[in-house]
């Protein structure tokens, strides 16, 4: 089979087409998937580039991607949940007990598979799970934001930022997003009630008394988001460590968050889809062997949503 693989740590150009992996076996509490589609996230550019190696090491060749939606092809018979021929979507990733996501079949843990909502496509299906249950896990589980609450989203048009407003928005929260001026208009049609543009607009004199922030971009305005928060406040980080002394300054509480995806929060996911509470935005389609423009679009910037790579077309 063909897989997008690395040799070793490094930039998009390490990412090569191998055409003859073996098609790997599912082992105890796995199944096999004929992966149709996959979605790039910042994670995987993270993996390929090394920045997680101390923590969670690469055994070369190693196959790359977190994401996927396909077709079981087989299932280990502890994977009482799954069988032959559904539609699943979930994660597949070598640091989660998976064969990785890019490829044209992928083994996954059955736990962090669930059946995919009906009336998605495989493209659309893949765009979801890390994405989708890193906004549900922060905004429903940690955050716990309830009707009137207000909340700043930071990286509003991203992938995990476009499902993070609309769950908001779903939970009757008051929304303030940031993202650059050339996405204003994706980020307010997701539902947004104010836009911040980091490139122009002051921050954070201008914003104040917000009961939660979600930070999936992190970098220098980190520091800055403590200040937004009344006392009592919370701040949930997709990328940096809570800084303790800012937090007692401000009489706030930070957290870092680890996504867990599980089949119980894939299928949470699967019932706002099928209610319409959140819609799936896929910004670019890449065919398989196009794999490398597909790393370099994403870390271009600019991407509203998420990237897809197609392994299969849709029947």
């Amino acid at each position: 089979m063909k897989a997008a693989q690395i040799t070793k740590y490094g930039d998009a150009g390490m990412v090569v087409i191998t055409p003859d992996v073996p098609r790997p076996s599912p082992g105890k509490g796995a199944v096999l998937v004929e992966v149709h589609a996959a979605s790039l996230n910042p994670a995987d550019w993270a993996i390929r580039m090394g920045y997680m190696h101390q923590m969670m090491p690469l055994r070369f060749p190693a196959t790359l991607g977190i994401d996927i939606a396909g077709v079981v092809v087989e299932a280990d018979p502890t994977a009482t949940h799954l069988k032959a021929g559904d539609r699943v979507y979930g994660t597949a990733s070598v640091m989660g007990g998976g064969s990785g996501a890019f490829a044209e079949f992928a083994t996954a843990q059955a736990g962090s598979l669930a059946l995919a909502p009906a009336k998605l496509t495989f493209p659309e299906a893949a765009a979801l799970p890390l994405a989708g249950v890193s906004a549900l896990q922060a905004l429903y589980e940690i955050l716990k934001l309830g009707r009137g609450n207000k909340v700043l989203i930071q990286g509003g048009s991203g992938g995990i930022g476009t499902f993070a407003i609309q769950m908001a928005k779903q939970l009757g929260a008051r929304v303030v997003a940031t993202c650059r001026g050339s996405a204003a208009a994706y980020v307010r049609s997701l539902g947004a009630d104010e836009i911040i543009d980091f490139e122009k607009d002051a921050f954070p004199g201008n914003l104040s008394g917000f009961d939660a922030v979600f930070d999936t971009a992190g970098g220098a305005a980190y520091k800055n988001l403590f200040a937004v928060l009344k006392k009592g406040g919370t701040l949930v980080s997709m990328s940096v460590q809570p800084d303790a002394e800012l937090a007692a300054k401000y009489g706030v509480t930070a957290s870092a968050m680890m996504t867990g995806v599980t089949t119980e929060r894939l299928n949470r996911l699967s019932r706002l889809v099928a209610d319409g509470a959140i819609q799936i935005h896929v910004d670019r389609v890449f065919p398989f062997d196009k794999v490398k423009d597909a790393f370099l679009a994403r870390e271009a910037g600019h991407v509203k949503g998420k990237i897809v790579l197609q392994m299969r077309k849709e029947n």
